[in-house]
């Protein structure tokens, strides 16, 4: 979710429904203007122990992000439960560093221009903050999720809407705790030029992102021993919140557009509203009645755009519309595999070609095939049967061809002349080995670990 600093109250309410699809529509932009947006989480733990560190304790995840202004790098600061002001957040050029549940550091990237922009922002954040790590003796993983740890071995980072959400999230799911404390993630956010454009990128994102999961596949792991899937964080999803995630089938039906979006959105239970630098606990409460003035946390109080805003962040399926697009489907993972998920979606989504190519892949699909295909895949990865009696594997290199076209065409070239292609070279080999990521660790784990899950700590970043 995006870092609120500012409150909503004072700005003008929402009073026509033409007002919820308005940031769907400002987000239309020619394509000589789409960027490339990437977030990243990355896990946190002590080199001495292996322990994931509180906020507050020395060398904790407050020292971490405070010791980030030596790279110019300023906090963003948010009163905690308890009332007390806590850094958050920074904020700086390459975008937002922002605090997970229980302390994944992420990077909110900054939206550029080139894959090699990105790369290059990447990077500078990995080595600023594993500079920052020694000194606190603090290292990360790049992982889909806690090899190790339990629940209660987490902390909990002192952010209001996180109390209210993991109030709510057992009420509605079995699993929706373990999203929140124990998985990382890698997303790329992108753009569109019409309502066409993007109800076509939309479903072809929704379509193909079971293959995303599966070439980023990185979390066999759960409390130090094999969980039985390559993607639990994948798995994790399907009992979260039914309200909000999912395939979306309305989304492959031939009226979708912003209205069907908003009509979704008003359908979401609502987690909280943001007034006066506080979060009310809205939780289960609809939006709907918020739009009548009869929200229970806010009678006689109409939202407005900032809420509106915010509500947006709360649903979770694997491709997320708000004033541009995210994909959602992939594990978190090293460096150079944070670089491989925007070139894999740039190359099919941003070129009109590959795009034509990539949806004409999997248009005839049916719902319940797409949905078989997005169950099967947190066990099976490239595995998973597809329609044709193939494999995902099948369909990946075929995939991986049209993403590299549609980024030979975009011909954005370096200072040594080298296209974008070469950031899918991570994926090639993943697919050419026929391993996935966690395939990768779980032969480690049985073989020279010797069932050491620590061992994964020296490896996995």
């Amino acid at each position: 979710m995006s870092t609120r600093t500012t409150s909503s109250g004072e700005e003008p309410r929402i009073q026509s429904r033409d007002q919820l699809v308005e940031p769907m529509q400002k987000g239309e932009k020619p394509k000589s203007d789409w960027r490339i947006g990437t977030e990243h989480e990355k896990l946190v733990y002590k080199t001495t122990d292996h322990r994931a560190p509180s906020y507050g304790e020395d060398g904790g995840i407050r020292d971490i992000l405070m010791s980030m202004r030596c790279f110019g790098w300023e906090p963003v600061e948010e009163a905690g439960p308890d009332g007390k002001v806590d850094v958050i957040a920074m904020s700086g050029a390459d975008g937002t560093i922002s605090l997970e549940p229980a302390g994944q550091l992420e990077l909110s990237g900054a939206a550029v221009e080139t894959l090699h922009q990105t790369c290059a922002e990447t990077g500078r954040h990995l080595t600023q903050v594993k500079s920052v790590g020694e000194d606190c003796k603090i290292g990360f993983l790049g992982l889909g999720m806690w090899p190790d740890k339990t629940r209660n071995d987490l902390p909990v980072m002192p952010k209001q809407r996180y109390a209210i959400m993991m109030r709510h999230m057992p009420t509605v799911g079995n699993l929706g705790l373990d999203m929140m404390l124990r998985t990382c993630t890698i997303q790329v956010n992108l753009d569109y030029s019409s309502e066409a454009d993007m109800a076509k990128k939309f479903r072809t994102g929704l379509a193909l992102q079971p293959l995303a999961t599966a070439l980023f596949a990185n979390s066999p792991f759960t409390e130090g021993k094999p969980n039985g899937f390559l993607s639990y964080r994948s798995h994790i999803w399907t009992d979260t919140d039914p309200h909000r995630t999912g395939m979306l089938p309305f989304v492959f039906e031939d009226d979708f557009g912003y209205e069907r979006w908003v009509d979704y959105m008003l359908d979401v239970p609502m987690y909280f509203v943001f007034r006066d630098g506080k979060y009310i606990d809205a939780a289960g409460q609809s939006f709907r009645d918020f739009l009548r003035g009869e929200l229970p946390a806010l009678p006689g109080e109409l939202p407005t755009q900032s809420d509106w805003w915010d509500h947006l962040s709360t649903a979770f399926p694997e491709v997320r519309l708000k004033s541009f697009l995210e994909m959602r489907g992939a594990d978190g993972g090293p460096w150079n595999r944070i670089c491989a998920l925007p070139a894999f979606w740039v190359g099919l989504l941003y070129d009109n070609a590959a795009l034509d190519a990539a949806w004409d892949l999997v248009k005839d699909w049916s719902m319940e095939e797409r949905e078989a295909l997005r169950n099967a895949v947190p066990k099976q990865a490239l595995g998973a049967p597809i329609p044709g009696g193939r494999t995902l594997r099948d369909l990946a290199s075929e995939v991986l061809d049209i993403a590299h076209a549609g980024l030979a065409a975009r011909a954005r070239l370096n200072s040594m002349g080298d296209n974008e292609t070469g950031f899918l070279g991570p994926l090639r080999r993943i697919v050419e080995s026929g391993k996935v990521p966690a395939q990768v660790l779980l032969d480690k784990f049985h073989g020279e670990w010797g069932g050491d899950i620590s061992r994964i700590y020296k490896e996995s970043f």
